[in-house]
């Protein structure tokens, strides 16, 4: 052994025989970095202590798992005999709840595990991080606590009722109970478009989809209630007009963690405003370039919701490529890239993680020393179905394909959600259900990627939307950087070159785009014939 390291020693004592709770204790201590001894089932306190006193372990951790009142004796013993002891190891004892609650009361123990307690507390504390209840034990911003909690993927869920009292207590109780790292606000309408001409607001619309904000004192007092427990960061979408103004009060409230920014709609297409594609692009842009200023990250909710809208699978993994080229293009240094699998309805669970993979191999392309990228995976809504049993198996299923991604962020989907909107209970529900699929695959290499039919649909899409791109730049050479021009980027979306089948049409725009399912993927296909057609087939149809 290094002699250097610390050293980890691990039992289970008396006759208690289940030892794979501390075995995986010392796997875990061992990547962080110890020397561990694994003594293994049954272990006298006798022989526990000889080899105490031979080892000198910095770290001893011990196991029982029978009936509490069992345990007594042995852990009067071995207090007794650690007392006794030349040196001071640090203790910690793993149990059923009945038998933990009774090691407590030894107060020897800096560390219990009573089952309901999460791995990333085992890491903290093998860490030597102290269980201080603060925003910077869990980490104060959201690169700090990516990097607290690695390789665990933050979990973040989506949070907004009907009023802003209901909203601050369950933030609150979810923030107690320690289950989510990020809570995304939602915020109503109302707010989104018009939180600055509040003579605009439609009575009709208050807390429609979300908690009505109508002032600064309300986002600080939903701040204040995420102060407790596991101190989640805060975050919220941006606004439909007014849109650094918005980003202003966000920043100033609630300390927005990052801020999402989608290049393309809220505005005339979607109904979510009533700004022209134009004006809504060109905002976005400068509503990206005035995070990067600020060092705060940003995510282009963007490529989703071409496929919400059932645009075939090129088009998004192209969005995908133009969000993250405008964003480092405006500094950005830290890049949510946001993956949404189960869309467009329909879609088979090895086609869509081939449109994802190639989602990623396009964004991962720009990253360079000063452009990183994180993954940020979450369920489509569309997956669910309203009886709820069948949802959470639903939401299970979907973790486990996003888990193939080693995702630095999980977008947690209520359950619920296709029935109405996440109570507080809910999302921890919810949460639960994702951390016990986190719990079970991401240690497993399993490479479902590798899949020969997921990898050639994979490198069609890839090369597909490379042709789109490609003809893009080829079309607006007049043009210096046409993927980062907004009136280009208007432009090709009035005239189809990205299109989706839900965006109305009519003279201003003006596509032409029919999709089908294809052996699960989602395919462009010419309305007449009902053939699949290739990115330089559809663009040539437009041109006629």
């Amino acid at each position: 052994m290094d002699s250097q390291k610390k050293k980890a020693l691990g039992a289970s004592i008396g006759n208690c025989v289940h030892v794979a709770g501390v075995y995986h204790f010392l796997q875990l201590a061992e990547k962080e970095g110890y020397d561990c001894i694994f003594m293994g089932p049954a272990v006298s306190v006798d022989r526990l202590f000889e080899e105490i006193i031979k080892e000198k372990p910095d770290l001893i951790g011990i196991s029982y798992r029978l009936t509490p009142a069992n345990v007594i004796p042995l852990l009067d013993e071995i207090k007794a005999r650690a007392d006794k002891l030349d040196y001071k190891p640090i203790w910690s004892f793993g149990g059923t709840k009945p038998v933990a609650d009774i090691a407590k009361e030894y107060g020897m123990f800096s560390f219990i595990s009573d089952g309901y307690d999460e791995i990333n507390d085992s890491i903290r504390f093998l860490r030597g991080e102290k269980a201080e209840e603060n925003e910077h034990a869990y980490g104060a911003n959201l690169i700090d606590r990516i990097n607290k909690n690695s390789p665990y993927p933050l979990l973040r869920h989506h949070f907004g009722l009907p009023t802003v009292e209901s909203t601050r207590k369950g933030i609150e109780e979810i923030s107690k109970a320690k289950v989510l790292d990020v809570i995304s606000l939602g915020t109503d309408q109302n707010a989104q478009q018009f939180m600055f001409d509040q003579k605009r607001m439609k009575k009709e619309f208050d807390g429609a989809g979300g908690v009505p904000i109508r002032g600064k004192e309300d986002l600080i007092a939903l701040k204040e209630a995420s102060k407790c427990g596991n101190f989640p960061l805060m975050r919220c979408y941006s606004g439909t007009e007014d849109v650094i103004k918005y980003a202003e009060l966000l920043v100033d409230t609630i300390d927005n963690a990052w801020t999402a920014i989608p290049v393309y709609w809220y505005n005339e297409i979607d109904g979510r405003g009533t700004r022209p594609i134009e004006t809504s692009v060109k905002e976005a842009l400068e509503l990206i370039k005035w995070h990067a200023e600020r060092n705060i990250p940003v995510e282009c909710n963007e490529p989703h919701h071409w496929s919400l809208r059932d645009a075939h699978d090129v088009i998004p993994v192209a969005a995908a490529y133009i969000a993250a080229y405008n964003a480092k293009k405006a500094g950005v240094k830290n890049y949510i890239s946001q993956y949404m699998f189960n869309i467009p309805h329909g879609i088979s669970f090895s086609m869509d993680l081939a449109r994802v993979l190639a989602m990623c191999e396009m964004v991962e392309s720009l990253e360079d020393e000063s452009f990183r990228t994180f993954r940020e995976t979450r369920a489509g809504l569309p997956l669910f179905h309203a009886d709820e049993s069948v949802a959470k198996g639903q939401l299970a299923a979907s973790t486990f394909m996003q888990m193939s991604l080693k995702p630095h962020i999980i977008h947690v989907v209520g359950f619920c959600e296709a029935d109405h909107a996440a109570s507080a209970k809910e999302v921890i529900e919810s949460s639960k259900i994702v951390k016990g699929v986190i719990r079970h695959t991401l240690e497993d290499n399993f490479s479902m990627e590798k899949d020969e039919r997921i990898l050639a649909r994979k490198e069609h899409l890839v090369k597909e939307a490379k042709y789109l791109l490609g003809y893009i730049t080829d079309k607006y050479s007049s043009v210096s950087d046409p993927l980062g021009d907004p009136y280009v980027l208007a432009d090709i979306v009035k005239r189809g070159y990205l299109d989706a089948v839900h965006i109305v049409k009519g003279a201003k725009f003006k596509g032409n785009l029919t999709t089908a399912f294809k052996d699960g993927a989602c395919e462009a296909i010419d309305k007449a014939t009902g053939k699949v057609l290739s990115e330089k087939e559809r663009l040539c149809l437009l041109e006629k």
